[in-house]
């Protein structure tokens, strides 16, 4: 869900590839793991490689005769997902260490790619200080936990203040329903002409930015377990909360209150909102994630030094105002071992590395990460890392956090195409509700059941 750009750059292809040259896979050197995660797709951001890098120092001198390779794939995240994915199938390329999505861990699971870390996590006292929601997010069906989290982020709507001026709005705006949203940007649209006046990801192409951060912020507001009820082990069928979701997409684009509709059903929307629309002034409401002011620190992608004074931010309101009141969605990336690593003990070694308290401190406040370790959290470096840090994290209260099963990315694809439909206008909200509802029905096995809202 962080910012993505279009697919594979040389190095990403490179590093995979050198793994089957050598023909001896992670095992061909006992004393190396080899650790493949997500470069970002901005040139100027290098959070994880500077990170990694440090990291890597302190573990080769910690285990003289040891040693790390960092494995960048340079590539938007479900390109990213599909190359590691590649590499996980066979013990020749298997890396020791990989990166992954929380949304992605089930299936992967599913596949057997990745191995079970409880022998590790049962002597490690580190884990204690994680807490219950996250340590979940990286647990399987069968019970085992398959991954180490690292952070996680909640959403927001972000405001601009100063165009909020001109328009005659609070700058302590805190809409109370859905109706308030659109009523703000209707009126930003008629006093502030030539800007944007609400960004509400949508569509295939991003992916899992709009089917999380748009539709699934929109979706969770509407009712209790509306994606999938846990109760009934089955998913929720398109009911009138979804139809209702579809409906607030399909009113931002009708009214021309969001994006251009060739921008907005661009892969590269998030960036662009990040980098360009919110620093210049060009957007004055969007609904996106905790971590997007990484991109303007003084080593971020677009330095904007005045970001925390210009732009304000407010929790999603539910539907209608109804209790709780706020909504959010949580995700997160974990530290996960391949099921074919052969050297998964020196892997584990550099979970370790990596997750002392002096580096997931660093870890969390560079990648403007929300900390999901009780002793990070109450860290003051933590706490005074960025502007807005202390509303991001009072919103843990309210997120929610997608179905982790293996069918999940399927479903996020089936949103996004019921999002593109009434985003272009080929269909209504209950046409593309009807399809979605087949699609569903058709990848869960017939494991649907329907709710009245």
């Amino acid at each position: 869900m962080r910012p993505t750009a279009p697919l594979i750059i040389l190095s990403g292809v490179l590093a995979a590839t050198a793994l089957t040259a050598c023909g001896g896979g992670s095992g061909s050197d006992p004393d190396t793991v080899k650790v493949a995660y997500n470069r970002s797709t901005d040139n100027k951001i290098r959070f994880k490689d500077s990170q990694l890098s440090e990291a890597k120092q302190e573990f080769e001198k910690a285990n003289p005769g040891k040693r790390v390779e960092l494995v960048p794939i340079q590539a938007p995240d479900n390109d990213y997902a599909t190359k590691v994915q590649q590499m996980m199938r066979s013990p020749k390329t298997a890396p020791d260490l990989v990166y992954e999505d929380t949304f992605r861990i089930n299936s992967d699971i599913k596949a057997g790619y990745l191995r079970p870390l409880d022998a590790y996590l049962e002597s490690w006292t580190t884990w204690d200080t994680f807490i219950d929601t996250a340590k979940t997010a990286a647990k399987a069906e069968d019970g085992k936990t398959y991954g180490v989290p690292d952070g996680t982020d909640t959403r927001g709507l972000w405001f601009n203040k100063e165009i909020f001026a001109k328009a005659g709005l609070p700058a302590d705006w805190q809409p109370k329903n859905w109706d308030e949203i659109l009523e703000a940007a209707r009126t930003i649209k008629k006093k502030v002409p030539g800007v944007i006046p609400l960004n509400v990801y949508t569509g295939k192409a991003p992916g899992e930015v709009a089917a999380m951060q748009g539709f699934e912020m929109l979706l969770y507001g509407t009712g209790a377990d509306p994606l999938y009820d846990p109760k009934a082990k089955k998913w929720v069928a398109g009911g009138q909360g979804f139809r209702d979701s579809l409906d607030f997409v399909r009113t931002v684009y009708a009214e021309k209150l969001g994006p251009d509709r060739s921008d907005a059903l661009d892969p590269n929307i998030n960036t662009h909102v990040a980098t360009e629309l919110l620093p210049e002034g060009k957007l004055a409401i969007n609904l996106d994630g905790s971590w997007i002011g990484q991109q303007w620190l003084k080593s971020g992608g677009k330095p904007w030094p005045e970001w925390s004074k210009v732009l304000g931010q407010a929790p999603m309101p539910t539907q209608k105002g109804q209790a709780p009141g706020k909504v959010s969605m949580s995700g997160g990336w974990t530290w996960a071992i391949p099921a074919k690593a052969n050297n998964p003990d020196l892997a584990w070694k550099f979970v370790e590395t990596l997750q002392t308290k002096e580096n997931a401190v660093e870890w969390d406040v560079v990648n403007a990460q929300i900390a999901v370790r009780k002793d990070v959290a109450a860290d003051p470096k933590y706490l005074k890392s960025m502007p807005g840090i202390d509303f991001f994290t009072e919103l843990v209260e309210f997120t929610h956090y997608r179905p982790a099963l293996p069918v999940y990315p399927q479903v996020s694809t089936a949103i996004g195409e019921a999002m593109e439909s009434v985003t272009t206008g080929d269909a209504s909200p209950g046409e593309a509700a009807k399809s979605y509802d087949e699609q569903l029905k058709s990848m869960t096995d017939g494991a649907v059941v329907n709710k009245s809202s």
